[in-house]
């Protein structure tokens, strides 16, 4: 059986949501990924390690991360 999901993979001041599918069986390691997403997974965090937006941008939703207080503000 498998079902669908999509993961949040943050690195730095960037997020990409990436759609995968999880695998459902008897076994102990269940939900499990597929090789190709595993290596999906990380092709993106790779990319967006790298700063490469269109390349992770390949697999899926990329975001860039904005504090909505500036950091001057937030410490008073």
């Amino acid at each position: 059986m498998t079902g669908k999901t999509t993961e949040l993979i943050r690195e730095g001041d960037y997020l990409a949501e990436v759609d995968v599918e999880l695998r459902y069986d008897a076994g102990d390691w269940s939900p499990a990924y597929s090789l190709d997403d595993a290596l999906k997974l990380e092709a993106v965090q790779k990319a967006l390690r790298k700063g490469d937006l269109s390349g992770a941008g390949k697999f899926g939703r990329v975001f860039e991360l904005r504090p909505l207080t500036p950091p001057s503000e937030a410490a008073e």
